[in-house]
């Protein structure tokens, strides 16, 4: 087999959203925030969680959105070499949930790799699965990507500026290789992190590192520095687009479609701005799902093809930023 002609074709995707509709003004039993004050900062107004008694991790939401991918792709779960799975709500501390994942999909011994990219995670995991595929590791990958975040959100006043921002969900996609000299698939990566900047958004516990004063202050809270991670995502953002975009060999204008991670509509926002993206080239959701972290990128792909805004000879450039820090940009080409 040739595998300098391998190319990454995205067979098909899924998306599973949680049942529970928790609306903006829902929050204001809990803390002290408003459907206006929420829509103001963030764009979000809405959001779904995992009912309050459900015994639901991130693996069974991800098992739902990889069964409407696998249907829709032909597959069977036999027919995965791979299982990519994106988290940082794992359904336990370890193992990881990809293995959990895997016995759920009635498979035997079937790898499985979990990632701790959060909000990249699908661009660390589009990248992983494009480079499995060319070197013919593997022809057939499932990659997921799954937040269970709402039973660690603390719904309280102390809480409230990460409580509101996110949802749970799902996206899934079936990967497949094919061989084509023809200008498709993987176009280019460009992926970063930045461990300095890692304490800007993180959640402690639970850890290798704890310590006595750790359980003492209960320091199992996410932690994030909002003004930062705003601002450094309104830098990097257009900055790593541009990376990408560059070593394509591609304008802006060659792109159909930006689908971004779904973390701030304001972030989104500015960044279409600075680059000067025209209306409708940049896919929002964020408003009806709030922030699902690795499920953000997949769930809007999800959509985008249900709605037709990409298509066979689509160009789309994906890009997000998170905790890590890491973020990144890939561009697709659709066939």
């Amino acid at each position: 087999m040739d595998y300098y002609n391998r190319k990454m074709l995205l067979k098909s995707t899924g998306r599973y959203i949680a049942p529970w509709l928790v609306k903006n003004d829902d929050l204001a039993q809990w803390m002290d925030t408003s459907d206006e004050w929420i829509r103001q900062r963030t764009g979000i107004e809405q959001r779904y969680w995992v009912p309050e008694d459900g015994d639901i991790g991130a693996s069974d939401l991800g098992l739902e959105a990889s069964k409407i991918a696998l249907e829709r792709a032909g597959w069977t779960p036999e027919d995965i070499d791979l299982i990519i799975f994106g988290t940082l709500s794992p359904d336990m501390h370890f193992p990881g949930s990809g293995c959990l994942l895997q016995h759920k999909l009635g498979l035997d011994t079937t790898p499985a790799l979990d990632i701790r990219q959060q909000c990249s995670a699908f661009l660390y995991g589009l990248t992983t699965a494009d480079a499995f595929i060319r070197s013919g590791h593997a022809n057939r990958i499932l990659f997921v990507g799954a937040e269970v975040h709402s039973p660690a959100l603390v719904k309280a006043d102390r809480g409230r500026d990460v409580t509101v921002i996110f949802g749970d969900g799902a996206g899934a996609a079936c990967l497949e290789g094919v061989e084509t000299d023809e200008p498709v698939g993987v176009i280019s990566s460009v992926l970063h992190s930045q461990g300095e900047f890692a304490r800007s958004l993180m959640m402690p516990l639970p850890a290798s590192r704890i310590t006595e004063e750790d359980v003492r202050e209960g320091r199992h809270d996410a932690y994030m520095d909002g003004r930062n991670i705003f601002k450094t995502a309104v830098r990097k953002l257009p900055e790593v687009a541009n990376e990408a975009l560059e070593k394509a060999g591609l304008s802006i204008d060659d792109i159909d479609i930006i689908i971004p991670h779904q973390a701030n509509l304001r972030i989104n926002q500015a960044v279409q701005k600075s680059m000067n993206i025209p209306d409708g080239k940049m896919y929002n959701n964020i408003h009806r799902y709030g922030n699902m972290t690795a499920a953000s990128i997949p769930v809007a792909l999800d959509e985008a093809i249900e709605e037709k805004l990409v298509d066979k000879g689509s160009t789309v450039l994906f890009l997000g930023l998170g905790a890590g820090l890491t973020w990144g940009g890939v561009i697709y080409r659709h066939f």
